[in-house]
């Protein structure tokens, strides 16, 4: 059965949760809209009221009610425009706040969810639920919060007056309303199907422009242009098909309103001209009633148009309830203690994991990573290096076994002292568009000057950073643009000395270097090693010849572990790999004279 109104169907606990979570603190600012919102609809209804006495007083000549009445249609125009104004000052600031805090509030799960739940969308696409989505939502509070009351209220005080004037007129006219009801609620139901279609092409198509546009040196170097230009040209056809359906379904919408008054004010007409020329109804009688059903139309008709807006919000806010009400699965158990770090021993034990039912990623990890030593994790790619130390700092929770630091399981213990234990410094650096010093001190929001740039010196990164224009207050730019790679991965390790955690993870950060950049790391490293229990993926062997212990993966199995020498006399997958490599860095013979 199709929604024939606003408030029906699915529509509704939406509209009670938006009021419950997030309308309702708001109640006192919201009463005072409802009295504006009454002394608009009020001055309104008492046009036609006003009309009629007119022109009453017209056809007996009183000269006291011709001079009295401009006077009662200035009074009543100057409430309902001052109401006006202070009603639409008053919504639109208790609507941006409400649409601040939803933001903040699905900023704040989302930054707090699962790895696995941000990893199902793309960064565009996800950024698209807080523009387009919330365009929806806040169009709709905006018509919710005074169109809908103010219309309402309106269309109330206008059935009043014209029950004052003649009750009979006043069902004759009324029985029109079933007639456009029903097409009204077909039209919501297929808006809401379209918006909810068009708001996910919408994120697909922001998802495109992002990668391609990142992507611009790529498609250059192979002449992937026209295939993205074809690409993006069928995504925005498809956005285009769908805002076209919408359009057309709410373009329905006026001439079934236009229409159905049209019937109403015909069937007025007739009625009341009998009653003129048989003497039962006066000239006033006619023009008030006639006036008043004239205004009543254009509230009807923004009550009609109203649904589809609430039906296209709706969809938006089902995907925003949908985001927020998806628990973390990866938080504090009960009881969680405080992290205790005495060495700092990661231990693995039977440990096996899978992202999906169907692919196992480890399986049957026995590893002790000792205090205060580096052990190194090599193997081919997809072996699941990544995977086992993401486990650490419980980014994702194992499947089977356990992650034990100094004897305490990582499930078993707070996420903040987890996760203040342990310092990560990635091939992939993340750099925030801000200065310098503050990507550093995000090792230790609450450091010293003095500290921030101890952890500079010690990364090899003060001397970079004070040649440039503002020191440490220059700003990195998006990403950190601004700096070189080699830059980059030195302010990124001196947040990691900044933070001074007894554990780091560490995948290896020179690769993608130049030799004077990878040598500058190098060091910054080792001095970050030292005293540390260090968890490092090596991409090339040469950087993990001095590792307490190297353990070799492959298929999610740990297939050899122990130093490099011996693990090169053994003749192994090790060997192989660490004999690829010297033949891949060595340099070409030169030919005989």
């Amino acid at each position: 059965m199709a929604r024939k109104s606003l408030f029906r169907g699915d529509t509704l606990p939406l509209i009670r949760r938006l009021w419950r979570d997030w309308m309702r603190p708001h109640a006192r600012t919201l009463a005072l809209v409802l009295v504006l919102v009454t002394l608009v609809s009020g001055a309104t209804g008492l046009y036609p009221v006003l009309i009629k006495e007119a022109f009453d007083a017209f056809s007996v000549k009183d000269q006291t009610a011709i001079y009295l009445g401009p006077l009662f249609v200035i009074a009543v125009t100057s409430v309902k425009g001052f109401s006006l104004l202070a009603l639409t000052i008053l919504t639109n600031k208790v609507v941006t706040k409400i649409e601040a805090d939803m933001q903040t509030a699905l900023y704040g799960h989302m930054i707090g969810a699962d790895l696995a739940q941000i990893g199902r969308e793309s960064p565009a696409a996800l950024t698209q639920r807080f523009t387009t989505d919330f365009l929806f939502i806040k169009e709709a509070l905006t018509r919710l919060s005074t169109v809908f009351l103010r219309e309402v209220t309106t269309i109330i005080a206008l059935i009043g007056a014209m029950l004052w004037i003649d009750p009979v007129l006043t069902l004759v006219a009324g029985a029109t309303v079933p007639f456009i009801a029903h097409p009204i609620g077909k039209i919501g139901k297929k808006l809401r199907r379209v918006a909810i279609s068009t708001q996910e092409q919408t994120g697909q198509m922001a998802s495109l422009i992002t990668e391609s546009l990142a992507g611009t040196r790529i498609a250059k170097t192979y002449g992937l242009e026209g295939y993205l230009r074809g690409k993006a040209a069928n995504t925005f056809d498809e956005v285009r098909k769908l805002k076209m359906k919408a359009a057309n379904a709410r373009g329905r919408l006026d001439p079934l309103l236009e229409a159905g008054g049209g019937f109403a004010v015909a069937a007025v007409l007739v009625l009341i001209g009998q009653r003129i020329v048989s003497g039962g109804s006066t000239v006033g009688d006619f023009t008030g009633f006639v006036s008043a059903l004239i205004l009543a139309a254009q509230p009807i008709r923004a009550l009609g148009n109203l649904n589809a807006i609430v039906q296209e919000a709706a969809a938006a806010l089902q995907r925003t309830f949908d985001v927020m009400d998806e628990k973390p699965q990866i938080t504090d158990r009960p009881g969680a203690k405080p992290l205790v770090v005495s060495g700092g021993e990661i231990r693995f034990a039977n440990l096996g994991f899978s992202y999906r039912d169907d692919v196992v990623a480890l399986n049957g990890i026995d590893l002790v990573a000792e205090a205060g030593r580096t052990t190194a994790l090599v193997g081919r790619s997809g072996s699941g290096k990544s995977t086992l130390i993401s486990l650490v700092p419980r980014l994702y929770d194992v499947t089977e076994g356990a992650v034990l630091i100094d004897g305490q399981d990582v499930r078993d213990v707070t996420l903040k002292s987890l996760r203040a234990a342990i310092a990560v410094v990635s091939q992939d650096v993340v750099l925030f568009d801000d200065t310098v010093r503050a990507n550093i001190a995000f090792g230790r929001p609450d450091a010293s000057e003095e500290e921030i740039v101890a952890a500079a010196k010690a990364a090899a990164a003060h001397d970079f950073i004070m040649k440039m224009p503002e020191g440490y207050d220059t700003l990195v730019g998006p990403g950190g643009g601004r700096l070189s790679g080699g830059e980059r991965q030195r302010v990124s390790l001196a947040r990691a000395f900044l933070k001074n955690a007894p554990i780091l993870l560490l995948d290896e950060a020179t690769s993608a270097l130049d030799s004077e950049s990878e040598s500058l790391v190098q060091e910054a490293v080792r001095k970050l090693m030292q005293g540390r229990t260090t968890l490092v993926i090596a991409h090339r062997l040469s950087t993990v010849r001095d590792a307490d212990r190297i353990v070799v993966m492959e298929a999610g199995r740990i297939i050899e572990t122990g130093s490099h020498d011996m693990l090169v006399s053994n003749g192994g997958t090790y060997a192989r790999l660490h004999r690829l490599q010297l033949s891949n860095d060595a340099e070409p013979a030169t030919p005989a004279a």
